[in-house]
């Protein structure tokens, strides 16, 4: 289950890779631009800015996601990326921080850029932090004794693929690619800052194998953990490294 409210608590850092992708997509004025993915629907708002006279197609699984981003007055649908299908008119297709979920997606982008037209713009970004101490340290903890059987295994590095991976799939699949990382060093304040930025995604998977009280335990045995490995400063700035992967790619 998604918890919009924790993961808007970071809206503005959270925001920062998707504005760069943004930037690196060429469309002038495509006919319909699509958000799969869309959370909350805060960053869906901007393409509509961007691109004001296309159609704004916006979806998301998560039915809390779904419920925020209407309320926002985003008209998003509830709809799984693995059943998604471009509509014939579709001329950008954005992807932000979901991929990661989806065991396999090498298979959707090849799907995706084979229906999409000519001059379309298809623009993902994923976590490349998988091997970050905040991730580390929360398998650790998951793997052991006490928690394994009920949480069962937790997300890896081969959750996602890597840059030139990425650049060979979508080359191969007929498009113009443009791949790059980004590592953004992060300002996080307040106590167990780490804890409570990844509670907002990492988590979430643990949490929803967790009841209340367990869930209260296991983020009290993590947060030493996660302190020692992030020290925060006398000012109380807890710098935080946080890769990301991107890639923009255009139908050729």
């Amino acid at each position: 289950m998604w918890d919009p409210v924790a993961y808007l608590g970071y809206a503005d850092l959270r925001g920062r890779p998707f504005h760069d992708l943004l930037g690196r997509i060429g469309a002038e004025a495509p006919r319909r631009v699509v958000d799969l993915g869309c959370g909350p629907g805060n960053l869906t708002a901007d393409l509509a800015k961007r691109w004001p006279n296309a159609v704004i197609e916006a979806c998301d699984s998560s039915p809390e996601m779904v419920a925020a981003a209407r309320a926002a007055g985003v008209e998003a649908e509830l709809v799984d990326v693995r059943d998604w299908s471009p509509a014939v008119d579709t001329d950008v297709v954005v992807t932000n921080a979901v991929l990661q979920w989806v065991p396999g997606h090498e298979e959707l982008l090849r799907r995706w850029a084979g229906l999409l037209p000519p001059g379309a713009w298809l623009a993902m970004q994923v976590p490349g932090n998988f091997d970050a101490p905040s991730h580390v340290l929360t398998r650790s903890l998951a793997a052991s004794p006490r928690w394994a059987s009920r949480i069962g295994p937790v997300r890896g590095a081969d959750s996602v693929a890597s840059p030139t991976d990425y650049a060979n799939l979508l080359t191969d699949a007929g498009c113009a690619a443009d791949v790059w990382e980004t590592t953004y060093v992060q300002p996080l304040t307040g106590k167990d800052a780490v804890l409570e930025w990844i509670t907002g995604t990492a988590l979430r998977p643990i949490r929803a194998a967790l009841d209340d009280a367990a869930w209260t335990q296991f983020r009290a045995e993590l947060a030493p953990r996660l302190a020692e490995a992030y020290p925060t400063r006398p000012d109380g700035t807890t710098w935080f490294r946080f890769r990301r992967i991107f890639a923009v790619a255009r139908v050729i």
